[in-house]
């Protein structure tokens, strides 16, 4: 039922943003090469997690715990280097946060809320034009990691590739796509993995200084090269923002938001899930190289 849900909403956004583009002026040309601060931000925020017993020891931080957050930073960059048909994301996303927590067998402690390094490499090359957005194939290298461990969890060690169609550089849309994965994961013991995922990153105008974003993936596991109980079946993470400029000189934004986070390991036979809300200040800018 999620996946033909998904599915769905793939169809209607592309569907969305043709109509969007085809009523669009002609965007004004862009730098070949950019830095672009997506996010730096420090987030506030209260979450509730489930089955948390059934992932103390799970490398993904934010299903192994139960309790409020207290804060989080954030830090989302990507080099991006375009052409009139392809373009070139080189990114480095990191995530830290602790909160005090009520583990479901102790007595209050602060922990971790999230914890996560990726570094990703992502070529897209334009083949179709969807009005103004670009169709084609792309490739995506990337390698996943933590900064710390607690409670005896494993540091997530994970080399994952995709390659897909991706609907890229859209009015609305910057990201939409659908993909092959395969992983090489050394967090537990050396592990081929291998599946399918869909996902997208998409920014709506409310009214000036005012955008509405939002962003996620759906992964699915299909084969293994081994078994672990650790290894999950599927993820799924989606997470919406609406972003007030407060301070334009300065690129300033107040963000509340909500994120949701759902996984479900080989041996756990229960979904875990994590649901926060709360709000950012954030700055994000793009820099113009050449």
């Amino acid at each position: 039922m999620i996946k033909k849900i998904l599915f769905t909403v793939l169809g209607c956004a592309i569907s969305f943003n043709a109509h969007a583009q085809q009523a669009a002026e002609a965007q004004e040309p862009q730098s070949s090469l950019r830095a672009n601060f997506k996010r730096i931000s420090l987030d506030l925020s209260s979450t509730e997690v489930k089955n948390a017993d059934l992932y103390q020891n799970s490398s993904v931080s934010a299903l192994s715990a139960d309790g409020e957050s207290i804060v989080k930073g954030v830090f989302d960059f990507a080099l991006e280097y375009q052409k009139a048909d392809s373009r070139w994301d080189n990114s480095l996303y990191m995530i830290y946060g602790k909160k005090k927590t009520k583990p479901y067998d102790g007595p209050n402690i602060t922990n971790k809320s999230d914890d996560q390094i990726l570094l990703t490499t992502d070529y897209a090359h334009g083949i179709w034009n969807y009005h103004e957005a670009k169709v084609g194939p792309f490739v995506n290298l990337g390698y996943e990691t933590n900064f710390t461990t607690e409670n005896g969890a494993a540091r997530r060690k994970i080399f994952r590739g995709k390659t897909g169609l991706k609907l890229f550089d859209g009015k609305y849309f910057s990201d939409l796509y659908i993909a092959a994965v395969g992983e090489y994961d050394m967090t537990y013991d050396d592990n081929s993995k291998f599946g399918a995922e869909i996902g997208m990153k998409a920014k709506f105008p409310v009214r000036d200084g005012v955008d509405f974003e939002v962003n996620g993936y759906y992964r699915e596991y299909l084969a293994y090269s081994k078994y672990e109980y650790e290894d999950l079946k599927y993820d799924l993470n989606a997470e919406v923002r609406m972003n007030v400029l407060i301070v334009d000189d300065w690129k300033l934004s107040l963000s509340p938001f909500a994120k949701y986070r759902m996984a479900e390991s080989r041996g756990a036979g229960k979904a875990g899930s994590n649901f926060s809300i709360g709000i950012s200040l954030m700055f994000n800018d793009i820099y113009n190289i050449w």
